[in-house]
């Protein structure tokens, strides 16, 4: 970590390092909307001028019409004088919301009093990623870097397939080829435009996978209990499709189902262990799993928001009964909600319901705070299961730096590399709930975090984030957290 703070402080001290490299990459900036001869527009600002002509240049591999498609406009369309910059403005974010594109950029030019001209350029992103993997197979870094003290012996590694964009109708590709600590197979295919009026998609998915050590308890200090020897533990296959509807720009809704196998070894389901794995007296179970879920995303980034708002209501059906064994329904709700302040201040506020039905869950039912991104900022160590969850996490952060540093090695695929930094502070608060309260610390009580830390933008929606984070429990440290758009 020490060698992690130095690189950000090299980094934020390149443009005063290299001043003359700072001022060449920003002079390589381009407007991503350009509005020419507007003093022609009618002075009259509810009157409208029509789209005399609207042309995408620069796709090589991604279908044309695919970008049409993002656009809430079309040729022959009119638009109000008075809202020209704002429908330009939404229609770039919605382009570059594909991910698929490194840059996009608006040109309206004014014809005469009545008529626009509507240039689209886009500079396409490196879609093919045979990739070699290494993985640590814990929840996130810092669990493997402090609680394993990153031994190599508990790693995944690998090869991946991935391509963005197969047959340039923003289709992706998935092969997993993994060894190591544990074994995966695994491949995945969605298609979200797969009819003529591009508003219907579908995915499968499947695979199989062998893990040497299992999950089989969370203790009294809220930490995963791992049943482990020399061969695996667990054995999982499964399969599953769903059918993908958005008709319009922001709202979709995804139905899936899916079948999924599980065999634990069979001391996992002693009473030494947990009885409680699959709610009963086995150590296998077939699993047959129904979900909707309908999302609304209109934000200027979907990889990295700061202006705009999504959300999203799931409901999940696992098991064909209604109570015992595995059956659970689980209802969901997520929104966020990103601010400008002004003057390159930005606020955002996330928050996330979850209950569980019945309560009495199988423990492989239980997941609550600390998986994937519902966790608190500062309580990564800890998992708190439960069957009803509650999250808000909230963050104030303001743009430092942004600068391109150019790249001449690939000049067909990257001419520049940009960065920019933001400093923040946050606050979160969690609730977890659950019915079996008996061993568990951070269960059925208020739990809260803050902190502060520095977030890195870079090529391909790259961000690093690098947080200082304090906890009700006294405890402090910094965490590493990364996400990329690929």
């Amino acid at each position: 970590f020490d060698a992690m703070t130095d690189l950000i402080k090299i980094m934020l001290c390149c443009p005063l390092l290299f001043p003359a490299l700072s001022s060449q990459a920003q002079k390589q900036n381009t407007p991503p909307v350009t509005m020419n001869n507007i003093s022609v527009l009618p002075s009259d600002s509810n009157r409208k001028v029509c789209i005399n002509s609207l042309e995408v240049t620069g796709t090589k591999k991604t279908k044309i019409y695919i970008v049409y498609r993002e656009m809430h406009f079309k040729k022959g369309d009119s638009l109000q004088v008075s809202s020209l910059q704002k429908e330009m403005e939404q229609a770039r974010r919605q382009v570059y919301n594909t991910t698929l594109f490194n840059e996009v950029s608006f040109v309206l030019t004014v014809v005469d009093s009545q008529h626009v001209n509507i240039a689209v350029h886009v500079t396409e992103r490196w879609y093919f990623y045979p990739v070699p993997l290494f993985q640590p197979v814990d929840r996130n870094f810092n669990e493997w870097y402090k609680t394993y003290n990153a031994r190599f012996d508990r790693v995944n590694y690998g090869i991946k397939f991935v391509h963005y964009n197969l047959s340039g109708r923003r289709d992706q590709l998935r092969i997993y080829l993994i060894n190591g600590y544990t074994r995966n197979i695994s491949f995945s295919y969605s298609n979200p435009y797969s009819n003529r009026s591009l508003t219907n998609g579908f995915i499968v998915n499947a695979g199989y996978s062998q893990n040497r050590e299992t999950p089989y308890k969370t203790d009294s200090s809220n930490n995963i209990l791992l049943y482990k020897k020399d061969d695996f533990t667990r054995k999982t296959i499964y399969a599953g499709a769903g059918f993908i509807i958005r008709k319009g720009l922001f709202k979709r809704h995804i139905f899936s189902a899916s079948y999924t196998y599980i065999k634990v070894a069979d001391s996992i389901i002693n009473i030494k262990y947990n009885p409680d794995y699959f709610n009963g007296p086995v150590t296998s179970k077939n699993i047959v799993e129904f979900t909707y879920q309908v999302q609304y995303s209109n934000v200027n980034n979907v990889s990295y928001p700061l202006t705009g708002r999504s959300a999203f209501l799931s409901f999940q059906k696992r098991g064909l009964g209604i109570s015992g064994g595995i059956n659970v329904l689980t209802l969901e709700a997520g929104y966020n909600k990103y601010f400008s302040l002004g003057k390159n201040w930005y606020s955002s506020i996330y928050l996330n319901g979850k209950v569980k039905l019945p309560f009495d869950q199988a423990y492989i039912n239980q997941r609550g705070l600390g998986y994937g991104e519902n966790y608190l900022r500062g309580l990564e160590y800890y998992v708190i299961d439960g069957v009803a969850t509650a999250l808000v996490k909230t963050t104030l952060k303001k743009k430092i730096v942004s600068f391109n540093i150019p790249f001449t090695l690939f000049p067909k695929v990257i001419t520049k590399i940009p960065f920019t930094f933001f400093a923040k502070t946050y606050a979160d608060l969690g609730y977890a709930y659950n019915k079996k309260t008996t061993y568990t610390y951070l269960n059925n009580r208020l739990l809260y975090t803050g902190g502060f830390g520095i977030d890195v933008l870079t090529l391909y929606d790259i961000n690093l984030r690098f947080e200082y984070s304090f906890n009700q429990l006294k405890e402090n440290g910094l965490f590493l957290h990364n996400q990329s758009g690929f």
